[in-house]
């Protein structure tokens, strides 16, 4: 995905460099995300994190 559809917020940390080893999956939608498997928590793809950003900011 590029970032001119799913832009980083300003002051948001990069994804950690993964070294070549396996990426974890989507917990939404099952797709690779820019996180290697190790990385602890939630991991989303872009677009499912920007999907959830949505909810969350018109929810009110």
């Amino acid at each position: 995905m590029s970032d001119e559809v799913y832009p980083t917020p300003a002051g948001a940390p990069a994804p950690p460099e993964t070294g070549g080893a396996p990426y974890a999956e989507c917990v939404l939608c099952r797709e690779p995300t820019e996180y290697p498997e190790s990385y602890r928590g939630v991991t989303m793809c872009p677009r499912c994190a920007w999907q959830e950003a949505q909810r969350g900011a018109c929810s009110g």
